[in-house]
């Protein structure tokens, strides 16, 4: 009769035990949905940015691009220096995986052109935030600093956002500047303007911004991008003018400047053509990250 009463007993025991710690492993899972962030309890990493490294930035652009955005280089005579132009200069860069840089710079009779194009490769240190996730804030960072103005309206009342090409398209085809998202007027206003939106921009009025080339977001490049446009002018009268398209594709943020200055005082570089010309190499850079 002992024995009888010691086995329930301790099957009892043992039931009792194994209610607990299932109770502790249900109660385990109730926190770790309500309090994720407890110590002693596992949170899932967030997923790693798709590059780990970064291209060589001196021989990410072309010869053939160089000869559209520098028309000086190939007037280069000496053969040394013709090559010395085409490769650029690295910026100093102390990591070559998270940011690299490279500038180019040719005079020629007509003007002289600039050329910068940055990588940076975004690395979180939040084990929470995707690289991904990094990257897209200090992309929206940049938008903001660029103060870009608010979206055309139409006459119908809506934001006009209808673009009319790509730049690797028909935009580069039509002589039509590439267009974007954020305030770009549709393909027809565009059409009927595009004739004479390059001799009115340089004689009627040279700081006015023509609203199909104006700075904008574009919608056709990485995962986000925009446009900027500045002219300036230096001591004289000589007018610089810089476009700027900068664009994120997963964690890699590229950035292409491109400034010319005219040599002829009161000759305003064409907006529609940089833009095109720097949307271009954009795009060929873009494709070749692999966004």
């Amino acid at each position: 009769m002992q024995r009888k009463a010691y086995v329930p007993g301790v099957a009892a025991l043992l039931a009792a035990l194994l209610a607990g710690c299932t109770g502790g492993s249900d109660g385990g899972a109730t926190a770790d949905n309500s309090n994720p962030g407890e110590p002693g309890v596992a949170t899932e990493a967030a997923e790693p940015g798709k590059y780990r490294t970064l291209p060589e930035p001196c021989g990410a652009v072309g010869r053939k691009a160089l000869d559209s955005l520098l028309p000086g280089i190939e007037e280069i005579a000496d053969e040394q220096q013709r090559e010395k132009a085409y490769a650029g200069e690295p910026t100093l860069a102390y990591d070559t995986d998270r940011k690299v840089g490279c500038r180019w710079k040719v005079e020629s009779a007509e003007a002289t052109d600039h050329l910068f194009v940055d990588f940076e490769r975004v690395v979180s240190y939040d084990g929470s935030v995707s690289d991904d996730s990094e990257a897209e804030q200090l992309f929206a960072q940049q938008v903001e600093a660029a103060d870009l103005p608010e979206p055309v309206v139409s006459e119908s009342g809506s934001a006009d956002d209808s673009p009319s090409g790509s730049p690797s398209g028909s935009a580069g085809d039509s002589g039509e500047p590439a267009t974007g998202a954020g305030g770009t007027p549709s393909s027809s206003s565009s059409a009927s303007s595009s004739s004479s939106s390059s001799s009115s921009s340089s004689s009627a009025s040279p700081d006015a911004t023509p609203t199909d080339v104006q700075p904008r977001l574009l919608d056709d490049l990485g995962d986000e991008a925009f446009l900027d446009d500045a002219l300036s002018s230096s001591g004289s009268t000589a007018k610089r003018r810089t476009v700027t398209v900068a664009f994120r594709t997963s964690n890699v943020m590229v950035t292409i400047e491109y400034a010319e200055q005219s040599a002829t005082l009161g000759v305003v570089p064409d907006s529609e053509e940089m833009q095109d010309k720097a949307r271009k190499l954009a795009s060929q850079l873009a494709d070749s990250l692999g966004g």
